[in-house]
């Protein structure tokens, strides 16, 4: 018998069975924190999860275990942080590239089966488990019914469904690959009306007994697919910096049916007052473009959004609802995904170890107060495919620390204000105790770092000579400069101190003379900052043009430098004078061969 089974039949007890509450895990893909309209959206319609919300406690300081999926799923599961799991980012995760400084730590492909999952817990106690909807967590042999669960619906090794509408399947050169359960459905269907079908199914099947239904739902997650006539509701005028994506809303609305309709099936079954019911989300909504004419979402007033660990990456909606929960309130507890395991056994009356990182809430449930912890930790040692960089974030109290693996650099922000004020200057007690919290975390957790790149080729130079210094490529120094990567910004911006300044490598193999151009914009009134642009020895020194906003971008060649040889080199551009508020904003700085 494996160590794994011998510790679940050391925590079997009998429980009566009427005393066993049903529970209902939702998790939605991609789903921002203000998403839905009992969170602040106007655009998005969301009647069901709004009533739900009213009936039961909304957490306003919810938060998932990263920033990207396959980490949270696999803490939601088993009480761990993703670091003493290995499993840093979604599977198997994005390649390393030439342009990344750092080299991603090893990924395991699955869930190993030596850990034991909220499912095998509820198992083992005489519940009914199913999985229905997306897995994430392993292939062929790691599947949810080798997890503890005794059904699997459309739940395998990918990501993104392999269609939004039946059938759901995918041929892939003569292969076709068919979603697991799914072989049946009628032509046409909604993958999330499918699911919810089956769950409905499920729930009506296993009435008489305890059940655990763990509903992963693919929505909202790309691609944008919805049902046309829902579509038309939202049908208007797309507006960066502003929830305003017809599908995506669409596909939104449909999963807030789905909910209506199982919260709707327990009232017919009579299940209601026995069954907790949690919906939430694997991390905060995708607010970059990843190749789409329009972001899915926006965040505000939560910074940036999925694959970063500011709060617009990792917060997330949490709604719970059912026996032990004072309903009808809000909540401002601090909980994360991996609570949700000594939670919910806690609720149910299943034995859980004391060692897991995840702690009940069933106190902030009941009205009690927040749960006891010192503090919560992330570590994301990847560059995602939103654009940003490897990093660890710790939260203590209102305080939170970033800090960034390429440099060391970090920034504090007290989040009931928001993150747009670094405090790293102002408050450099609270960012050292934090940093070393969050070391000595790392250490305690064996979380796996970043190693430097052997294969390191920044900013190469094109065929025609010409050198490109995007915005996303540039690494900051001080304390407010920042990259700000949505669609309506993606620039440098916040230069507000005079001695922030940004720095780009970049990869010579035509050595010559250049002509420096800079995509620069500048509020109305704002112009007048004196910059230098340094490569080498050789400075360059420009007077920062008022452009009518600063997002109104202009180029200018400011002037020539040359590159005697090939290999790595470094730009910077330094303010040597701000004139007004703030210096300026840069989407690229550009060497293009001198004629």
């Amino acid at each position: 018998m494996s160590y794994r089974l011998v510790l679940l039949a050391l925590l079997t007890f009998a429980i009566p069975a009427s005393a066993k509450p049903n529970v209902i895990l939702i998790l939605a893909d991609d789903l921002g924190a203000a998403d839905l309209g009992c969170y602040g959206s106007t655009f998005h319609k969301t009647p069901h999860l709004d009533a739900f919300a009213k009936q039961g406690v909304k957490f306003s300081q919810g938060y998932a275990a990263c920033p990207v999926c396959s980490p949270t799923r696999a803490a939601l599961l088993t009480g761990k942080y993703p670091a003493r799991l290995g499993i840093t980012d979604w599977l198997p995760g994005r390649p390393d590239q030439p342009g990344q400084k750092l080299k991603r730590p090893p990924l395991p492909l699955q869930l190993p089966l030596e850990e034991v999952t909220l499912a095998e817990r509820l198992q083992h106690h005489g519940y009914t488990t199913a999985h229905i909807g997306k897995w994430h967590l392993g292939g062929a042999g790691f599947e949810p019914t080798k997890q503890g669960f005794d059904v699997n619906i459309a739940g395998d090794d990918t990501g993104t469904p392999l269609s939004y509408f039946a059938p759901f399947q995918r041929n892939a050169k003569g292969n076709i690959r068919q979603m697991p359960g799914l072989e049946t459905a009628p032509a046409g269907e909604y993958l999330t009306d499918r699911l919810t079908i089956e769950a409905e199914k499920f729930i009506r099947a296993n009435k008489e007994k305890p059940f655990f239904l763990y509903m992963p739902h693919y929505a909202v997650h790309t691609p944008m697919r919805a049902k046309e006539e829902l579509i038309k509701k939202y049908e208007n005028k797309p507006t960066f910096g502003k929830q305003s994506h017809p599908v995506y809303a669409a596909m939104l609305e449909s999963l807030d049916d789905s909910v209506g309709r199982i919260l709707k099936v327990l009232d017919e079954e009579k299940l209601a007052e026995n069954t907790i019911v949690i919906f939430t989300s694997d991390n905060g909504g995708l607010a970059t473009l990843e190749g789409m004419p329009q972001p899915p979402t926006f965040n505000g007033p939560h910074r940036e959004g999925k694959g970063y660990l500011y709060e617009g990456g990792i917060r997330v909606p949490l709604i719970v609802r059912g026996p032990g929960v004072k309903g009808g309130r809000v909540e401002s507890a601090v909980v994360s995904s991996q609570d949700f395991v000594p939670t919910v056994c806690e609720l149910c009356g299943v034995p859980c170890p004391t060692t897991l990182d995840g702690v009940s809430f069933v106190r902030a449930l009941a009205g009690g107060g927040p749960p006891e912890r010192d503090a919560l930790y992330w570590h994301y040692p990847h560059y995602a495919n939103q654009g940003s960089k490897p990093g660890g974030a710790i939260r203590e109290g209102n305080y939170k620390l970033i800090e960034f693996y390429e440099n060391g650099r970090k920034e504090l922000f007290d989040v009931t204000k928001g993150e747009g004020q670094n405090l790293i200057e102002s408050k450099p007690d609270v960012a050292a105790r934090l940093a070393e919290k969050l070391d000595a975390w790392r250490k305690t957790v064996k979380a796996k770092m970043p190693t430097p790149n052997p294969d390191y080729v920044p900013n190469p130079q094109a065929a025609n000579g010409t050198i490109a210094l995007p915005a996303r490529t540039a690494e900051v120094h001080g304390v407010m400069l920042r990259f700000e990567p949505l669609p309506h910004k993606n620039t440098l911006g916040y230069w507000v101190n005079e001695k922030d300044w940004a720095s780009w490598e970049f990869t010579v193999t035509k050595p010559g003379t250049f002509d420096v151009e800079v995509l620069q914009g500048c509020g109305t009134g704002q112009g007048g900052s004196s910059v230098d642009v340094i490569v080498g020895e050789k400075k360059v020194n420009f007077t920062v043009e008022d452009t009518g906003g600063f997002q109104a971008f202009k180029p200018r060649v400011i002037g020539q430098v040359t590159v005697d040889k090939a290999g790595r080199h470094t730009l910077e551009i330094r303010p040597v004078k701000k004139a007004k508020a703030a210096v300026m904003d840069v989407r690229q700085v550009t060497l293009k061969p001198a004629k």
